[in-house]
Protein backbone atom coordinates (compact mmCIF):
# COMPACT_ATOMS: atom_id res chain seq x y z
CA UNK A 1 0.00 0.00 0.00
CA UNK A 2 0.94 3.76 -0.61
CA UNK A 3 0.53 4.57 2.67
CA UNK A 4 3.67 6.43 3.67
CA UNK A 5 3.44 10.32 4.00
CA UNK A 6 -0.65 10.17 4.02
CA UNK A 7 -2.76 12.29 6.10
CA UNK A 8 -2.83 10.96 9.66
CA UNK A 9 -6.16 11.11 12.03
CA UNK A 10 -6.58 13.20 14.85
CA UNK A 11 -9.12 10.74 16.07
CA UNK A 12 -6.74 8.25 17.80
CA UNK A 13 -6.37 7.91 21.64
CA UNK A 14 -3.69 6.45 22.92
CA UNK A 15 -3.65 4.34 25.81
CA UNK A 16 -1.04 2.28 25.73
CA UNK A 17 1.02 2.17 29.25
CA UNK A 18 -2.24 3.09 31.05
CA UNK A 19 -2.56 0.02 32.83
CA UNK A 20 -4.56 -0.60 36.10
CA UNK A 21 -3.33 0.67 39.06
CA UNK A 22 -4.55 -0.18 42.29
CA UNK A 23 -3.77 1.99 45.65
CA UNK A 24 -4.98 1.05 49.03
CA UNK A 25 -7.67 3.27 50.65
CA UNK A 26 -8.70 6.17 49.06
CA UNK A 27 -9.79 9.99 49.85
CA UNK A 28 -8.66 13.48 48.39
CA UNK A 29 -5.13 12.22 47.57
CA UNK A 30 -6.75 9.72 45.07
CA UNK A 31 -8.97 12.08 43.31
CA UNK A 32 -6.63 14.74 43.12
CA UNK A 33 -3.73 11.72 41.31
CA UNK A 34 -6.78 11.01 39.37
CA UNK A 35 -7.23 14.53 38.15
CA UNK A 36 -3.31 15.26 37.51
CA UNK A 37 -3.31 11.80 35.53
CA UNK A 38 -6.29 13.00 33.78
CA UNK A 39 -5.41 16.45 32.41
CA UNK A 40 -1.86 14.89 31.70
CA UNK A 41 -3.16 12.14 29.40
CA UNK A 42 -6.40 13.48 28.44
CA UNK A 43 -7.95 10.50 29.84
CA UNK A 44 -11.14 10.80 31.91
CA UNK A 45 -10.66 11.52 35.53
CA UNK A 46 -13.48 9.73 36.86
CA UNK A 47 -12.20 6.32 34.80
CA UNK A 48 -8.92 6.74 35.99
CA UNK A 49 -10.41 6.72 39.56
CA UNK A 50 -12.11 3.61 39.13
CA UNK A 51 -8.78 2.30 38.38
CA UNK A 52 -6.40 4.04 41.00
CA UNK A 53 -9.44 2.73 43.59
CA UNK A 54 -9.56 -0.53 42.23
CA UNK A 55 -9.23 -4.01 44.60
CA UNK A 56 -9.96 -6.14 42.13
CA UNK A 57 -7.27 -7.79 39.96
CA UNK A 58 -7.61 -6.54 36.57
CA UNK A 59 -5.78 -9.59 34.96
CA UNK A 60 -2.48 -9.52 33.23
CA UNK A 61 -1.87 -8.61 29.64
CA UNK A 62 -1.77 -11.59 26.87
CA UNK A 63 0.96 -13.31 25.45
CA UNK A 64 1.05 -11.44 22.29
CA UNK A 65 0.66 -8.05 23.82
CA UNK A 66 3.92 -5.96 23.19
CA UNK A 67 4.84 -4.14 26.82
CA UNK A 68 5.17 -0.99 27.76
CA UNK A 69 8.31 0.89 27.37
CA UNK A 70 8.94 3.94 28.98
CA UNK A 71 9.18 7.25 27.00
CA UNK A 72 6.59 5.90 24.52
CA UNK A 73 6.71 3.03 22.32
CA UNK A 74 9.31 1.10 20.58
CA UNK A 75 10.26 2.15 16.98
CA UNK A 76 8.72 -1.02 15.48
CA UNK A 77 5.07 -0.10 17.02
CA UNK A 78 5.66 3.39 16.49
CA UNK A 79 5.25 3.13 12.77
CA UNK A 80 2.70 0.57 13.36
CA UNK A 81 1.08 3.61 14.95
CA UNK A 82 1.43 5.80 12.24
CA UNK A 83 -0.16 2.81 10.06
CA UNK A 84 -3.12 3.55 12.07
CA UNK A 85 -3.62 7.32 12.09
CA UNK A 86 -3.23 6.95 7.84
CA UNK A 87 -5.55 4.25 7.21
CA UNK A 88 -8.29 5.55 10.04
CA UNK A 89 -8.14 8.90 8.08
CA UNK A 90 -8.74 7.34 4.75
CA UNK A 91 -12.07 5.85 6.06
CA UNK A 92 -12.48 9.28 7.74
CA UNK A 93 -12.17 10.80 3.86
CA UNK A 94 -14.08 7.82 2.20
CA UNK A 95 -17.17 7.75 4.14
CA UNK A 96 -17.26 11.50 4.59
CA UNK A 97 -17.72 11.84 0.98
CA UNK A 98 -20.10 8.42 0.89
CA UNK A 99 -22.25 9.65 3.21
CA UNK A 100 -22.14 13.08 1.16
CA UNK A 101 -22.91 11.39 -1.89
CA UNK A 102 -26.25 9.74 -0.29
CA UNK A 103 -26.79 13.74 1.57
CA UNK A 104 -25.93 12.51 5.02
CA UNK A 105 -23.67 13.75 7.63
CA UNK A 106 -20.57 11.10 8.70
CA UNK A 107 -19.55 11.12 12.11
CA UNK A 108 -15.91 10.61 12.61
CA UNK A 109 -15.38 7.80 15.29
CA UNK A 110 -12.64 7.15 17.67
CA UNK A 111 -10.07 4.94 17.95
CA UNK A 112 -8.20 3.59 20.86
CA UNK A 113 -5.02 1.73 21.02
CA UNK A 114 -4.69 -0.18 24.10
CA UNK A 115 -2.31 -3.45 25.34
CA UNK A 116 -3.19 -6.42 27.02
CA UNK A 117 -7.19 -5.17 28.38
CA UNK A 118 -9.10 -1.84 27.92
CA UNK A 119 -12.14 -0.72 30.08
CA UNK A 120 -15.11 0.69 27.20
CA UNK A 121 -18.68 1.78 27.48
CA UNK A 122 -19.56 -2.06 26.28
CA UNK A 123 -16.94 -3.17 29.54
CA UNK A 124 -13.94 -4.07 30.33
CA UNK A 125 -12.05 -6.51 27.53
CA UNK A 126 -9.38 -8.19 27.36
CA UNK A 127 -7.01 -8.30 24.10
CA UNK A 128 -7.61 -12.15 23.75
CA UNK A 129 -11.39 -11.08 21.58
CA UNK A 130 -9.43 -8.94 19.17
CA UNK A 131 -9.62 -5.84 18.17
CA UNK A 132 -13.55 -4.32 18.29
CA UNK A 133 -15.97 -1.53 17.67
CA UNK A 134 -18.03 -0.34 21.05
CA UNK A 135 -21.52 1.57 19.47
CA UNK A 136 -22.06 2.58 23.01
CA UNK A 137 -19.20 4.71 22.67
CA UNK A 138 -18.67 4.63 18.81
CA UNK A 139 -14.85 4.23 18.98
CA UNK A 140 -12.70 1.13 17.76
CA UNK A 141 -10.62 -0.88 20.13
CA UNK A 142 -7.04 -2.29 19.16
CA UNK A 143 -4.08 -4.09 20.25
CA UNK A 144 -1.57 -3.72 18.26
CA UNK A 145 -0.46 -7.07 18.71
CA UNK A 146 -3.37 -8.28 16.82
CA UNK A 147 -1.24 -7.58 13.59
CA UNK A 148 1.35 -9.75 14.23
CA UNK A 149 -0.66 -12.63 15.51
CA UNK A 150 -2.83 -11.83 11.98
CA UNK A 151 0.82 -12.44 10.21
CA UNK A 152 2.65 -14.86 12.26
CA UNK A 153 -0.39 -17.45 13.64
CA UNK A 154 -2.74 -16.76 10.96
CA UNK A 155 -0.63 -16.57 7.89
CA UNK A 156 -1.63 -12.89 6.61
CA UNK A 157 0.60 -10.49 6.18
CA UNK A 158 0.67 -7.39 4.67
CA UNK A 159 -0.43 -3.62 4.91
CA UNK A 160 -3.84 -3.97 3.04
CA UNK A 161 -4.30 -7.03 5.74
CA UNK A 162 -3.88 -4.96 8.52
CA UNK A 163 -5.71 -2.16 6.81
CA UNK A 164 -8.69 -4.44 6.30
CA UNK A 165 -8.69 -5.47 9.94
CA UNK A 166 -9.41 -1.03 10.42
CA UNK A 167 -11.99 -0.90 7.76
CA UNK A 168 -13.75 -3.76 8.78
CA UNK A 169 -14.14 -2.01 12.31
CA UNK A 170 -15.26 1.05 10.45
CA UNK A 171 -17.66 -0.64 8.92
CA UNK A 172 -19.27 -1.39 12.23
CA UNK A 173 -19.65 2.61 13.16
CA UNK A 174 -21.32 3.03 9.51
CA UNK A 175 -23.52 0.30 10.87
CA UNK A 176 -24.05 2.39 13.85
CA UNK A 177 -24.93 5.56 12.38
CA UNK A 178 -27.16 4.33 9.99
CA UNK A 179 -29.12 2.29 12.13
CA UNK A 180 -28.24 -1.18 10.53
CA UNK A 181 -26.80 -2.70 13.85
CA UNK A 182 -29.98 -4.59 15.30
CA UNK A 183 -30.18 -5.03 19.00
CA UNK A 184 -30.43 -8.73 20.50
CA UNK A 185 -29.16 -9.80 17.22
CA UNK A 186 -29.26 -13.83 17.16
CA UNK A 187 -26.59 -16.30 15.31
CA UNK A 188 -27.72 -15.58 12.10
CA UNK A 189 -28.30 -11.15 11.94
CA UNK A 190 -24.84 -11.93 13.87
CA UNK A 191 -23.34 -13.38 11.24
CA UNK A 192 -25.08 -11.11 8.47
CA UNK A 193 -23.82 -7.92 10.40
CA UNK A 194 -20.10 -9.10 10.37
CA UNK A 195 -20.27 -9.94 6.35
CA UNK A 196 -21.65 -6.26 5.76
CA UNK A 197 -18.82 -4.67 7.88
CA UNK A 198 -16.50 -6.71 5.62
CA UNK A 199 -18.58 -5.40 2.74
CA UNK A 200 -18.13 -1.99 3.58
CA UNK A 201 -14.09 -2.42 3.85
CA UNK A 202 -13.87 -3.57 0.44
CA UNK A 203 -16.23 -0.34 -0.55
CA UNK A 204 -13.42 1.48 1.18
CA UNK A 205 -10.81 -0.67 -0.23
CA UNK A 206 -12.76 0.15 -3.56
CA UNK A 207 -12.37 3.77 -3.01
CA UNK A 208 -8.71 3.78 -1.98
CA UNK A 209 -7.94 1.73 -5.37
CA UNK A 210 -8.89 4.66 -7.30
CA UNK A 211 -7.08 6.86 -5.47
CA UNK A 212 -4.30 4.73 -5.74
CA UNK A 213 -3.70 4.11 -2.56
CA UNK A 214 -3.24 0.30 -3.29
CA UNK A 215 -0.86 -1.59 -5.12
CA UNK A 216 -0.86 -5.11 -7.39
CA UNK A 217 -1.35 -8.24 -4.73
CA UNK A 218 -3.15 -5.76 -2.02
CA UNK A 219 -6.45 -7.02 -2.66
CA UNK A 220 -5.04 -10.35 -1.99
CA UNK A 221 -3.83 -9.93 1.58
CA UNK A 222 -6.94 -9.07 2.32
CA UNK A 223 -8.71 -11.85 1.07
CA UNK A 224 -6.65 -13.93 2.76
CA UNK A 225 -7.20 -12.33 5.69
CA UNK A 226 -10.22 -12.64 5.42
CA UNK A 227 -10.33 -16.45 5.11
CA UNK A 228 -7.88 -16.58 7.78
CA UNK A 229 -10.11 -15.16 10.70
CA UNK A 230 -13.10 -17.25 9.12
CA UNK A 231 -14.75 -18.80 12.19
CA UNK A 232 -14.39 -22.27 10.28
CA UNK A 233 -11.05 -21.96 10.05
CA UNK A 234 -10.28 -20.32 13.66
CA UNK A 235 -12.31 -23.62 15.03
CA UNK A 236 -10.27 -26.18 13.20
CA UNK A 237 -7.44 -24.36 14.39
CA UNK A 238 -8.18 -23.77 17.81
CA UNK A 239 -9.95 -27.39 18.53
CA UNK A 240 -10.20 -29.16 15.29
CA UNK A 241 -13.99 -29.48 14.65
CA UNK A 242 -15.95 -27.05 12.65
CA UNK A 243 -19.64 -26.00 14.41
CA UNK A 244 -21.46 -23.38 12.09
CA UNK A 245 -24.01 -23.50 15.26
CA UNK A 246 -21.83 -21.37 16.97
CA UNK A 247 -20.37 -19.24 14.57
CA UNK A 248 -21.22 -15.37 15.17
CA UNK A 249 -18.98 -13.52 11.88
CA UNK A 250 -18.98 -16.13 8.95
CA UNK A 251 -16.91 -19.03 7.12
CA UNK A 252 -13.59 -18.04 5.08
CA UNK A 253 -15.38 -18.47 2.05
CA UNK A 254 -18.21 -15.58 3.06
CA UNK A 255 -16.03 -13.59 4.79
CA UNK A 256 -13.69 -13.24 1.52
CA UNK A 257 -16.71 -13.21 -1.00
CA UNK A 258 -18.48 -10.16 1.04
CA UNK A 259 -15.23 -8.26 1.08
CA UNK A 260 -14.68 -9.11 -2.50
CA UNK A 261 -17.93 -8.03 -3.02
CA UNK A 262 -17.13 -4.68 -1.55
CA UNK A 263 -13.77 -4.73 -3.77
CA UNK A 264 -15.38 -5.32 -6.59
CA UNK A 265 -17.99 -2.31 -6.53
CA UNK A 266 -17.16 0.77 -4.17
CA UNK A 267 -20.88 1.22 -4.00
CA UNK A 268 -22.01 0.67 -0.24
CA UNK A 269 -25.69 -0.43 -1.87
CA UNK A 270 -24.07 -3.90 -2.23
CA UNK A 271 -23.32 -5.12 1.09
CA UNK A 272 -27.60 -4.39 1.56
CA UNK A 273 -28.62 -7.17 4.14
CA UNK A 274 -32.31 -7.00 3.47
CA UNK A 275 -34.21 -5.69 0.68
CA UNK A 276 -34.11 -2.23 2.30
CA UNK A 277 -31.54 -0.08 0.63
CA UNK A 278 -28.27 0.76 3.41
CA UNK A 279 -29.04 4.11 3.42
CA UNK A 280 -33.18 4.09 2.81
CA UNK A 281 -33.22 4.83 6.83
Amino acid sequence: MRWMGGRESDEVEDRRGIGPVHIAGGGIGVVVIAIVIGLLTGHNPLQILQMLTSSTPQGTPSAQSAPATPGGPPAAEDEETKFVRVILADTEDTWTHVFQEHGRHYRLPKLVLFDGEVDSACGMTSAAVGPFYCPEDAKVYLDLSFFRELSQRFGAPGDFARAYVIAHEIGHHVQNLLGLMPEGRGHTASIAVELQADCFAGVWGNRGARRGLLEPGDAEEGLRAAAAIGDDTLQRMSTGRVQPESWTHGSSAQRTEALKRGLESGDPEVCRMTGAGVFAQ
